[in-house]
């Protein structure tokens, strides 16, 4: 006979102004269970997780919870308010606390590298998420309600909480963007949409297909349903069967990027990025050789050298404070090294999407925020109606002309990923950019930054999101060691090998390595790479003016009326000369590189 539930509803409703959110829900957490709650940014998932934790705030139906049961919460926005202490807080939870002092206090705070006596006030993000998670696990209560608990957590900490939560004795429910930590610890998914939640009782690496099926599924049987939910409902199958087709060919496109970064990842070091929306860069954009930056006495970066071409995906990882973002403005040339180079290429028009709010008018609608007074917006070129733009960010018609502060946290992120994703750039820099987001604004984020032509640069803790997405993994490991690997986390991770063998280095990673000064002393360039030193940026300035002088022929609207043949040599030639233009800058960076190097 199954357990009784410890929690339970029935016919939960929830209404918030004229919107119904929660429309009779059904559900119930028994012991040991391992739950995941998934529905899109605004279905009302937190909302839920509160009525659960015991808020009267629905209403319409019953909440049940079995009597004795302990019930332990982490809100996304922790209250600090009332405690001096991190201790305090923490032992704040516990019935029959001892105080800061508690053996059980200092124990967890001692695992999750926190001083007990820090003032909350003066945490950072990681920091209050890791002082609220302890708070949430000092008593070891019967059911953990875990609102984003990796969010600002680096991944030594969310794979320590992984740890943690495989071999808990009591029940949880989590709520979280990362796929890859849902996989790992969950065995069925509770599924909130348009009002209702579906239980699926397999793991979440079981869902996709499930939801794909039963959208499909009512695509087909319900077209008498409502105009807005058949809309939406047509749109999302649609887009599930294009999504599953692109997919396919991304997939075997991104082990194409990979196999070609594992080739550029060798001996000699330097950076490059490039992008393509708008015009082209050089297929090498940013070199940065044998990089240097401290803080006081602190090592941030240490001899780091690298090369990164264009439409590489690079990600960047590493514990908090390991200087990910430090790495990150010095590649960008907005932070100059202490020691060694960085060189920008021509043509950098990048984009930096941090996920800060700041640049979104709380008074202005979405459609305002996108296209101002007009109906249109420039769209990486192309003018897009603002409605088809808003909706293949899956806003709703009715959310366009609402003002932006009556949107979820996750629907502002996808405004602002919408705004700076229509502008014309070669390169897009985003410093931890899934926080917060839906599975279904995460597929879209990476849908597009993987059609995307020009060069991406990734602060991210999100292991899936990387797996997916980026060609090569710098990894920080906090001691001013910066190593590049060629994949993504996972390859990371077979890569690197134990944390005990930092002088150990694989084929397909590199370090720093003896200059050619040291290697070969004394020797020179020669005459005819000397020769082409000089002659390559004349040729590479007069390549640059011949294609300006082709883009201005082609802006003529009636060129290729009056002349097609002409307006096809023209095409033709603008290509190659772009060909000609990407191997006479490569050679001269690379001819760079070795004088300095032998100077």
């Amino acid at each position: 006979m199954a357990d009784p539930p410890l929690l339970a509803l029935s016919g939960i409703r929830f209404h918030l102004g004229d919107q119904t959110i929660l429309d009779g829900v059904e559900l119930s957490v028994s012991p040991g269970e391992r739950l995941t709650l998934v529905g899109r940014n605004g279905a009302g998932k937190s909302t839920l997780l509160r009525i659960l934790a015991g808020e009267p705030i629905f209403d319409g139906g019953t909440r049940f919870a079995q009597p004795g049961a302990t019930i332990a919460t982490l809100p996304q926005e922790p209250d600090f308010k009332g405690y001096t202490s991190v201790g305090d807080y923490v032992s704040s939870a516990l019935a029959d606390s001892l105080g800061p002092d508690d053996y059980r206090v200092a124990a967890l705070l001692d695992d999750m590298k926190l001083d007990s006596a820090r003032e909350p006030a003066n945490l950072s993000g990681g920091e209050a998420r890791r002082a609220a998670l302890a708070r949430a696990l000092v008593a070891e209560p019967d059911v953990m309600l875990l609102d984003e608990p990796t969010n600002h957590l680096d991944l030594t900490t969310i794979e320590w909480l992984e740890e943690k939560l495989t071999s808990w004795r009591g029940a949880y429910l989590l709520v979280s963007h990362d796929r890859r930590f849902l996989t790992n610890l969950t065995r069925a998914v509770l599924w909130l949409d348009r009002g209702i939640v579906r239980r699926l009782d397999k793991g979440y690496g079981e869902f996709e297909a499930w939801s794909n099926e039963i959208v499909e599924r009512e695509a087909t049987e319900r077209h008498k349903l409502d105009r807005l939910i058949e809309r939406e409902t047509e749109w999302a199958g649609k887009s599930i069967r294009a999504r599953r087709t692109r997919n396919e060919g991304r997939l075997r496109a991104l082990a194409e990027l990979r196999s070609q970064r594992r080739q550029q990842i060798g001996p000699v070091g330097s950076a490059s990025i490039s992008a393509g929306e708008a015009e082209k860069s050089g297929a090498l954009v940013v070199t940065a050789r044998d990089i240097t930056k401290r803080w006081g006495e602190r090592v941030i970066v240490e001899n780091f050298s690298t090369r990164i071409f264009r439409k590489d995906r690079i990600g960047l990882i590493g514990p908090n404070g390991a200087g990910k973002t430090t790495l990150l403005k010095m590649l960008m040339g907005e932070l100059q090294p202490d020691s060694g180079t960085v060189k920008l290429g021509t043509n950098l028009l990048p984009v930096v999407i941090d996920q800060r709010r700041a640049a979104l008018d709380p008074d202005k609608t979405p459609w305002e925020t996108l296209a101002d007074r007009n109906d249109h917006v420039l769209v990486r070129g192309h003018l897009t109606h603002v409605m088809t733009y808003l909706r293949e960010y899956l806003f709703r018609d009715e959310q366009a002309r609402q003002p932006v502060r009556t949107l979820s946290g996750g629907e502002r992120n996808r405004l602002l990923l919408a705004k700076a994703l229509a502008a014309p750039s070669n390169m897009i820099v985003l410093d931890e950019p899934t926080n917060d987001l839906d599975a279904d604004t995460l597929d879209l984020l990476q849908d597009a930054l993987g059609d995307y032509d020009g060069t991406v640069l990734l602060v991210s803790h999100d292991r899936d999101f990387l797996d997916r997405l980026v060609t090569s993994t710098i990894a920080l490991e906090g001691d001013g060691t910066a190593i590049e690997y060629a994949g993504g986390y996972s390859d990371y991770l077979i890569q690197r090998g134990p944390r005990e063998m930092p002088g150990t280095v694989s084929i397909a990673r590199r370090k720093s390595k003896p200059s050619a000064r040291e290697s070969a002393p004394g020797k020179r360039l020669g005459y005819k790479r000397e020769r082409a030193l000089v002659e390559l940026p004349k040729k590479i300035a007069a390549l640059q003016a011949e294609m300006a002088a082709i883009d201005a022929a082609m802006a003529d609207p009636d060129f290729y009326t009056r002349d097609p043949k002409g307006f096809q040599a023209k095409t033709t030639r603008l290509g190659t000369a772009q060909a000609e233009l990407d191997a006479a800058e490569t050679e001269w960076l690379e001819l760079e590189m070795l004088r300095e190097e032998l100077s």
